[in-house]
């Protein structure tokens, strides 16, 4: 299993389970990086699926066998949990932006919780831009 840590946000996660665009390059991804992510993740992936699911993209089957392999999956992930001083940090920053139609609600709770200002090395964060993830430094 790979021992450098890289946050994946569900965005990047669902590509795992989903077919679509930048779903090969994510993948690579997950085999060399472990898999940090937020304690809401996991929930945001089984909305995102259950949501195409509703609308007729994923068949039923495919649809119990994805959430299936979610939770089998999930004992390799690594869940940082949401603490008040996060989640103030957070609601300081929803306030602060301006809304517009790429704006994601939950994505400062992604953010601060991964922000680390005594971490010594960098650490990777896949995110997915128009077609295909991109990989940053923190």
């Amino acid at each position: 299993m790979a021992e450098a840590l890289a946050y994946f946000d569900t965005s990047v996660l669902i590509k795992r389970y989903v077919e679509e665009p930048g779903s090969a390059y994510a993948r690579r991804l997950m085999r060399r990086y472990r898999l940090l992510s937020s304690v809401i993740t996991p929930v945001e992936a089984v909305s995102a699926v259950a949501r195409r699911h509703r609308a007729g993209e994923v068949a039923r089957t495919h649809f119990d066998a994805i959430v299936a392999r979610m939770h089998a999956d999930r004992q390799y992930w690594d869940l940082v949990e949401l603490g008040a001083g996060v989640l103030e940090a957070a609601e300081r920053l929803i306030l602060q932006t301006p809304v517009g139609p790429s704006t994601l609600c939950t994505s400062p709770l992604h953010l601060y919780s991964i922000w680390n200002p005594e971490r010594r090395s960098p650490l990777r964060l896949p995110t997915r831009d128009n077609v295909r993830p991109r990989i940053t430094s923190v």
